[in-house]
């Protein structure tokens, strides 16, 4: 997969936020409505990436800064090529890129209608934070926490 860090409004970004709003709306019935402006996936705020397979977008990802954290953000994998580690690669990713920007914890929110995600997480090493966000008290929302290594 070639990762490329693109604008949050960018068009294949678009396609894909579309996307992931949609299997929300499958899985807990609305979209997240966690409030974000497209700014905040800027660097040096941020950064959006999306991963494309023979030229098509395929995964998308993003962070955005909340302090010494970066939050991850619309995590998604198109359904036609999910289970072939596409979402481990974005995240590694996301997470190299939030540490080389001086982020000291990669954070999240995620929720009990995505036990796939939850599963990734946690085995790449995310554990349970203190609530925070849109969905701090939220029945169902998980939030998970993984330490970044310092900047080099």
């Amino acid at each position: 997969m070639l990762i490329k860090q693109v604008g949050y409004a960018d068009s294949d970004a678009s396609r894909l936020i579309a996307a992931v709003q949609q299997e929300y709306v499958v899985r807990y019935g609305g979209q997240d409505g966690t409030p974000v402006d497209p700014a905040e996936f800027t660097p040096p705020a941020g950064i959006f990436l999306i991963g494309y397979e023979a030229g098509e977008p395929v995964a998308s990802g993003g962070w955005r800064s909340h302090g010494t954290d970066a939050e991850i953000k619309r995590m998604y994998v198109a359904p036609a090529v999910r289970h072939r580690g596409l979402a481990r690669q974005l995240l590694a990713e996301l997470e190299r890129t939030a540490a080389a920007a001086g982020h000291q914890r990669a954070i999240l929110e995620s929720g009990s209608a995505q036990p796939e995600a939850v599963a990734l997480y946690r085995s790449s090493g995310y554990t349970p934070i203190p609530p925070f966000g849109h969905y701090a008290t939220s029945r169902g929302a998980i939030h998970l926490g993984k330490p970044l290594p310092p900047r080099a």
